[in-house]
């Protein structure tokens, strides 16, 4: 009986997040990483659904490093990297489009496995993300580019018909050609285009610590200006220094909230979203 009753209280607590985001967009950045453990994922996946059986809506961008390194592996592609970019020429782009666009159907599948509703909207055939080609350093390192502009149409018309969107992060360029668009930054113009409630990007760490080694230093809270202090004084680093300048630069264009939380746990959106501590690290205005 207390178990049953637990559950009651948890769902109490709940009730007054549901209401308040009910009708709100909610975007959602899985890293390639997460597609690689079907445990984690299907449980990001639970919590997304349920996000859209109580009447929030929910878009999820993804990413697939893993899975573009294995196919050009066998392409005979040696992948190469910049400065954490990947270095992109015609016959990678071509990969890296087919890979990510597979990738996205999926999740759609395996979302629709779990009783929801999925559409898929990736690659260079929707023309969700419209992108321009971007310099590294002066050096040009492929068909890498940065958002232009969201074309939230198709976005919207998904949502009302309550389905969850499911993106890639490869734009379409004016000439058609595909770019290869950094995952973290292209969910933070998906979510500012939408005039998202919440920005929420899925790591594999706790959240931003005070110290790296040590996950009891983690930051529930962070002002934006506090964290770039924390960037500039190298607190955060390598990794979760993209995550956070997209969590910025979403707030910087609209965005209510922005999140950061490890997908290990279960249930980490619904614990981030509907309880009143939270299990991650919060960004605000």
């Amino acid at each position: 009986m207390q178990d049953i009753i637990k559950k009651a209280g948890v769902l109490i607590e709940a009730l007054p997040y549901i209401r308040r985001f009910k009708g709100a967009t909610v975007v959602i950045k899985a890293g390639g990483s997460m597609m690689e453990s079907r445990d984690i994922i299907g449980g990001i996946f639970e919590d997304i659904i349920f996000l859209s059986s109580v009447g929030i809506k929910p878009v999820l961008i993804h990413g697939g490093g893993s899975r573009i390194n294995a196919e050009m592996k066998k392409a005979g592609l040696h992948p190469r990297f910049i400065d954490g970019l990947r270095v992109t020429d015609a016959r990678t782009i071509r990969i890296v489009d087919e890979v990510l666009t597979e990738t996205s159907a999926d999740i759609a599948g395996h979302i629709e496995e779990l009783g929801g509703n999925a559409k898929v909207l990736s690659g260079k055939k929707y023309g969700v993300i419209r992108a321009e080609k971007v310099q590294h350093k002066g050096k040009d390192i492929g068909f890498i580019g940065k958002v232009s502009s969201v074309d939230v149409r198709p976005i919207k018309k998904a949502l009302e018909s309550d389905s969850i969107p499911v993106i890639s992060p490869v734009g379409r360029g004016k000439d058609g050609q595909a770019y290869n668009v950094n995952a973290d930054l292209a969910a933070a113009e998906i979510a500012a285009a939408l005039k998202a409630e919440k920005f929420v990007l899925i790591t594999d760490t706790k959240g931003i610590l005070m110290e790296e080694s040590d996950e009891e230093t983690l930051i529930s809270t962070l002002r934006r200006k506090e964290a770039e202090g924390l960037i500039k004084r190298g607190i955060i680093q390598s990794g979760m220094i993209p995550k956070v300048k997209a969590a910025i630069a979403a707030l910087n264009k609209g965005v209510a909230k922005t999140h950061i939380i490890d997908g290990r746990l279960d249930h980490a959106i619904l614990l981030e979203i509907f309880t009143d501590k939270g299990i991650g690290t919060e960004i605000i205005r």
